[in-house]
């Protein structure tokens, strides 16, 4: 069918039925939900029918007064944001998703937006049914931030090429083979260096990375930290993994190496990653009767409860709720004009310098 066919059954449904369902009438006239959509929504822009979340309704009768279709202008104005509605899915857990989330709820709100959240689970198909059932709902568009330990990722990225609505990926990164995907991501690797070089200008010449193994964003702060190293011209500092799934290894073990490079004098300035490990970390030292900073000059990376520890932790802080607000912002750019080009978006984090580092010290000197 083409384009004025479709429209014009849509608003014969509507007069017929009081409402539609989009999922429904696609259905009967054997077109994609997506394309109906679409048509739905170019029909309210030109307030010809009230868009509802999942479908349509006729226009209440002060509205029926309105120009007919014949008097509408050929050039149509741009669907407003109004109603649309955005499924947004988080891996469980994790106060670092909670602040994403914030993000968009507080862009979404001023614009009428419904955002519908659903938590994922672990695998691709629990990912895939997840999205499935968002869009079967009648979303307009997804925001996802997905499982950080989503395998496979050749299949991961094929899924994401064939998604049937606009998508933007949250804290996440996608090869080429993912498609039309937007991104909008913490800078990591810029916030790495960033602890180097504040820990360098404090007159460190090497610098430990302490980091969560298990986390997406590990490999990007190895990647920046050893880009700043080189940069600067450090001695490269010891790199160490830390497990912390499971509880089969007792937290004081787990930072064992680190705690014995500080005992030796191996490591005066550490990056650690985050900011749960860098307090326990700190408690470790002191019960080892070393202390913070004068024993280890430390920088954590995530700034949620930096602040918080008994000496208030230095911290690089990823912009997460700026970073739901631009995803937000994206999905509701491409649903008003899905011409506009395709955007990747780096933003960067900031130092918040405390005690932990030193530089207090350092400046009362």
């Amino acid at each position: 069918m083409l384009a004025d066919e479709r429209r014009e059954a849509i608003l014969r449904a509507v007069e017929r039925e009081g409402s539609i369902s989009v999922t429904e009438l696609a259905a009967e006239m054997g077109v994609s939900a997506v394309t109906l959509r679409q048509d739905v929504r170019e029909l309210a822009g030109r307030g010809l029918l009230t868009r509802v979340h999942g479908g349509a309704k006729a226009l209440a009768p002060a509205e029926a007064a309105a120009p007919t279709a014949s008097a509408t202008p050929a050039r149509s104005p741009a669907p407003s944001a109004e109603h649309c509605a955005v499924g947004l899915v988080v891996p469980p857990g994790g106060y670092y998703y909670a602040e994403v989330i914030r993000g968009v709820q507080n862009a979404a709100r001023p614009l009428g937006v419904r955002v519908v959240l659903a938590v994922s689970g672990e695998s691709l198909q629990e990912n895939q049914e997840q999205v499935r059932q968002l869009v079967a709902g009648g979303v307009d568009s997804l925001l996802l931030m997905l499982h950080p330990g989503l395998r496979p990722s050749d299949e991961t990225e094929q899924w994401l090429s064939t998604l049937e609505v606009p998508a933007v990926l949250v804290e996440r990164r996608a090869g080429l083979r993912a498609g039309g995907l937007e991104q909008v991501a913490s800078d990591h690797a810029y916030g790495a260096a960033l602890a180097v070089r504040h820990l360098a200008g404090l007159g460190h010449d090497k610098v430990a990375l302490v980091a969560r193994a298990e986390s997406p964003n590990t490999p990007l702060l190895s990647a920046g930290y050893a880009d700043a190293v080189q940069a600067i011209g450090l001695t490269p500092g010891p790199e160490y993994r830390i497990t912390t799934t499971g509880d089969e290894i007792p937290a004081d073990e787990r930072f064992e190496r680190v705690v014995q490079a500080v005992e030796s004098g191996e490591i005066r300035a550490a990056l650690v990653h985050n900011d749960i490990d860098a307090i326990a970390l700190v408690g470790l030292l002191r019960a080892r009767g070393m202390r913070v900073p004068e024993d280890l000059a430390l920088v954590t990376y995530d700034d949620e409860v930096a602040e918080l520890s008994e000496v208030p932790l230095t911290a690089v802080a990823p912009p997460k709720q700026a970073v739901g607000a631009w995803a937000l912002d994206l999905a509701v750019r491409r649903l008003s004009d899905p011409s506009t080009p395709l955007a990747e978006v780096l933003l960067r984090p900031q130092l918040r310098v405390r005690a932990s580092c030193g530089a207090d010290r350092r400046a009362g000197a």
